[in-house]
């Protein structure tokens, strides 16, 4: 094993690669940019991407992705499903894995693929096993994860590229998102709030969300619309709903797909560190992210136009611990003033 950059890794220009990025939604958009600077060095390449099931949505289409093999969740604990993907992945003939998330569930894929180059991240950015399946170790640079994602290319001789996400919409789908939005009498600008959050330590108070739209409604003339994936995220987002009014709207139930669709059409965006919020950056949504136990720095939505809001930082070990008095300390104050400078800087510009 390699923890050096050099020799590089030398392929053909017809080579074919295999992205390892399983989960979780976030960090399967944050890592788009990864195969958009691939395709650009390599436009003859074919370029698969190996993903869970529930996150493989939001690759098709994606002018970079040429296959996508979706697996499930768990597939690791089957016997049967193990041999299943070795079969899949062997029979393409792949010449590079790049093992995005670095983990062992990962690094085991690359390593079933039967890659001659297998290249994932050096610790402390390769964690569990992933470094000792790897043949070429890359030292993790830069601050945000899309830079650090973009480094691992480095082993290919590509430095700095352009980043773009580039999520891809059919005319079916922006069609259904006018006609929804259009029976929800928002036809003109509105904001998007998500609520929801996996780790509870990440979710602001849901009374402080109804206070923000009382405030886009009432001050800004924005009407808000509050999406929901899961059947305790409808709870969370009819609370909201009734207590702002007329401010809010209820989304419907939507697929990862549609709630794009939705996102795209959106003029301001609140939410905590979920997947959503990073689908709406990816998509140049301006972007207001709350920030608890996770640091903005690294994991705040990427590129200008968005603000972040972290009113007290975690000092522990274990942020998915992390006390939920650190979300408590965002005030509606705090985001309805970010939300005013963001949409006025969008106007101004």
């Amino acid at each position: 094993m390699s923890n050096l950059l050099t020799p590089l890794v030398e392929v053909p220009p017809t080579a074919r690669f295999l992205i390892v990025r399983l989960s979780a939604l976030g960090d399967v958009i944050l890592t788009l940019p990864v195969a958009s600077a691939l395709r650009q060095r390599f436009p003859q390449a074919r370029i698969a991407w190996i993903v869970e099931e529930r996150n493989a949505p939001i690759l098709v289409g994606h002018p970079a992705v040429d296959e996508i093999i979706a697996v499930p969740r768990r597939w690791y604990k089957s016997w049967g499903q193990i041999r299943r993907i070795r079969h899949t992945l062997k029979e393409r003939s792949f010449d590079v894995a790049l093992d995005v998330q670095s983990l062992s569930k990962s690094a085991l894929l690359a390593w079933l693929s039967g890659a001659r180059f297998r290249v994932g991240f050096a610790r402390p950015q390769g964690r569990e096993l992933a470094p000792w399946l790897a043949t070429h170790r890359v030292p993790a640079l830069g601050s945000h994860v899309v830079e650090i994602f973009l480094s691992l290319l480095r082993v290919l001789g590509i430095e700095s590229p352009r980043v773009e996400f580039k999520l891809f919409e059919t005319p079916e789908e922006a069609e259904w998102a006018q006609s929804v939005l259009a029976e929800l009498g928002l036809v003109g600008r509105f904001a998007v709030i998500n609520p929801g959050a996996a780790w509870p330590c990440k979710r602001w108070p849901f009374d402080r969300f109804s206070a923000v739209a009382k405030f886009l409604h009432d001050a800004l003339a924005l009407p808000t619309l509050v999406l929901w994936g899961s059947q305790i995220e409808w709870t969370w987002a009819e609370a909201i709903v009734a207590q702002a009014g007329e401010a809010c709207r209820l989304a419907p139930p939507t697929n990862l797909r549609q709630m794009a669709a939705i996102l795209r059409r959106a003029s301001l965006m609140i939410s905590a560190d979920t997947g959503p919020l990073h689908m709406a950056a990816a998509l140049g949504v301006p972007c207001v992210g709350l920030f608890g136990p996770t640091d903005p720095a690294r994991v705040g939505p990427y590129g200008p136009g968005h603000i972040a809001i972290r009113a007290a930082e975690y000092q522990g070990r274990h942020p998915r611990r992390a006390p939920e008095s650190l979300m408590q300390a965002i005030t509606p104050e705090m985001v309805c003033d970010a939300c005013t400078k963001l949409l006025r800087d969008r106007k101004a510009a």
